[in-house]
């Protein structure tokens, strides 16, 4: 395993499970992201610090199977990673949940450009839009 090549392999694990697991319409696809516990990213913040890799998954609630995932780039989270992860997806007619941190105006407009609907986490710290 170790010869492979990370980039290639990931982009024929995800054309393979796409072939797999073919989306209908009204699938509905969670989006969260999670830090990877005992892990370290290559790239440093500003303050010479490594921190754990950060990755954004789109899972499929009927099939069991998470379709794609993407790291982030150190400290922005979700926010710079969902748009990323929505590229590689075909949402047509799908659901998409997505956590009060993706709850953004950009975001939930390129789900509606690729032909997708939302639902968006809102917290109270959202002030007026909660």
């Amino acid at each position: 395993m170790g010869l492979l090549d990370p980039k290639e392999f990931q982009l024929n694990f995800a054309n393979w499970m796409s072939d797999c697991c073919e989306l209908m319409h009204g699938d509905v696809i969670g989006i969260d992201g999670k830090r990877l516990r005992g892990s370290f990213t290559e790239i440093t913040d500003k303050d010479g610090k490594t921190g754990m890799v950060h990755v954004v998954s789109a899972f499929c609630a009927k099939h069991s199977v998470s379709l794609r995932q993407v790291t982030t780039d150190i400290k922005s989270y979700e926010i710079t990673a969902i748009p990323k992860l929505l590229d590689l997806l075909d949402i047509r007619g799908c659901l998409i949940t997505i956590v009060a941190m993706g709850c953004h105006t950009k975001i939930a407009q390129k789900i509606i450009d690729k032909g997708g609907d939302y639902l968006l986490a809102v917290k109270g710290y959202q002030g007026r839009l909660h």
